[in-house]
């Protein structure tokens, strides 16, 4: 693989033959809308196939992987133009293998609401071990607020995607409820009856593991918190579901803040199978225009992690969008777009803006004047700065990573992470609960 930005004067044309691989390929691969008009400054990913296979008819996708040696989920991942559909045609190509070895094994999960463009998800899924709907809520009596998920698991299951539980104790406000948290964790009759939903959901709709979530608890509640993650582990271990939990990111044990004091990193993670670190959200809706997860803040959170949690057991937070701002910014009152990757391009190339790399934070930004008069600053991912975090798995010896979220579409990142890893295709192992 090869991440090729392209520089003033450049045609696709072009840059497929310098490197030698048909245009097509680099168009479906990174799902260019124009191919005609490319952004100086944009990043385009190029694989390399070694080993390609001609439709013969009468072949199936399961007969081509079979012969081949690949899961069925691989030669998805190795032919973006299927979309995730087991739809081809005789004397189509496809391609079984890219140059290069293939990278460490690696776990790899991601959030999705239920109401997710369903292409865009089929699309994506070979590329996750885990797929966690978005989210189950808690009432104040233990029962869970429902959530329409049997779409997800279903197209999940279908190829091979386990599926995690989520709970949270987000409210239909959009906030979450420290109130609620503070009720849950003090009160073990009241937990009795949420663990006992909890597995019965589990259960019934064929999840493969449970994904915790509170936060901005109470600082006071950060040992129940830790206890009842336990408790939940010592309750679902047994019948084989991990119980994974969702970390604020934090650089040290005493960090101030709410969103930081009720999430202790040594007790959560001994009492966890697994910790999904939230490495994101430096810049955000309300925040000044910098990068959503800028590389020495997100290795600063890793580096402490690993002071208090094995590497093993640690999953790294990944964006998958960004924020568009219009300036100039003034605190408490300008309010941030969240925008997919895909569509920061499209902005950039609507108002012909040069994008830029900032080599600190790892991250592309722009600026360009829209049709008002208003100047805007955007800060967005690439495959640049995809490679630059995930490159941190090996690094540290990490487990895996987490994606927030699918919503938007970003085809380099797939097909970084794909190039650089192997992903893992089952869930965690029950015999392996217990590390």
């Amino acid at each position: 693989m090869e991440i090729y930005v392209v520089q003033p004067g450049d045609n696709l044309f072009g840059i497929a033959q310098a490197f030698g691989v048909p245009m097509s390929q680099i168009m479906e691969d990174n799902r260019l809308p124009n191919p005609s008009l490319l952004v100086v400054g944009q990043t385009l990913v190029i694989r390399f196939p070694e080993e390609v296979y001609t439709v013969q008819p009468g072949d199936t996708l399961a007969s081509v992987a079979l012969q081949s040696g690949l899961s069925l989920r691989q030669l998805y991942r190795n032919n973006p133009i299927l979309e995730g559909q087991p739809t081809f045609y005789p004397g189509q190509t496809l391609v079984l293998r890219y140059q290069g070895s293939p990278g460490p094994s690696v776990t790899v999960n991601s959030y999705a609401y239920p109401f997710i463009n369903q292409s865009l998800l089929q699309r994506t899924l070979p590329f996750l071990t885990y797929l966690t709907p978005f989210t189950y809520g808690i009432q104040e009596d233990g029962e869970l607020v429902s959530l329409d998920d049997e779409p997800l698991i279903a197209m999940g299951r279908a190829v091979g995607t386990a599926a995690l539980m989520h709970l949270s104790t987000l409210t239909e406000s959009g906030n979450f409820s420290n109130d609620l948290a503070n009720l849950v964790l003090n009160d073990l009759s009241l937990q009795e009856v949420l663990i006992d939903n909890v597995l019965t959901t589990l259960q019934t709709k064929g999840y493969s593991g449970l994904d915790v979530d509170f936060e901005f608890i109470f600082p006071q509640d950060a040992l129940p918190y830790a206890a009842f993650i336990r408790r939940l582990r010592d309750r679902l271990n047994p019948l084989g579901y991990p119980v994974i939990v969702a970390l604020a990111p934090k650089t040290s044990s005493d960090q101030p803040g709410l969103l930081y004091e009720g999430h202790s990193y040594r007790d959560l993670g001994e009492a966890a199978n697994r910790v999904f670190l939230m490495t994101y959200e430096w810049g955000y809706t309300y925040g000044p225009p910098m990068a959503v997860a800028p590389l020495p803040n997100v290795r600063a959170v890793v580096e402490y992690a690993l002071t208090e949690i094995p590497a093993e057991k640690l999953w790294l937070g990944v964006p998958n969008y960004g924020y568009d701002w219009p300036l100039p910014f003034l605190q408490g009152k300008t309010r941030a777009t969240s925008i997919s990757p895909q569509y920061a391009v499209s902005l950039a190339a609507r108002y012909r803006s040069s994008i830029s790399y900032d080599e600190t934070a790892q991250a592309p930004w722009f600026r360009y004047t829209d049709e008002n008069g208003t100047k805007h600053e955007v800060w967005f991912e690439d495959a640049r700065s995809i490679r630059a975090k995930l490159s941190l798995i090996p690094e540290y010896g990490l487990d895996g990573a987490g994606y927030w979220n699918l919503m938007r579409p970003f085809p380099q990142n797939w097909l970084v992470l794909d190039s650089l890893f192997t992903i893992r295709e089952t869930p965690l192992p029950a015999g392996l609960l217990r590390s």
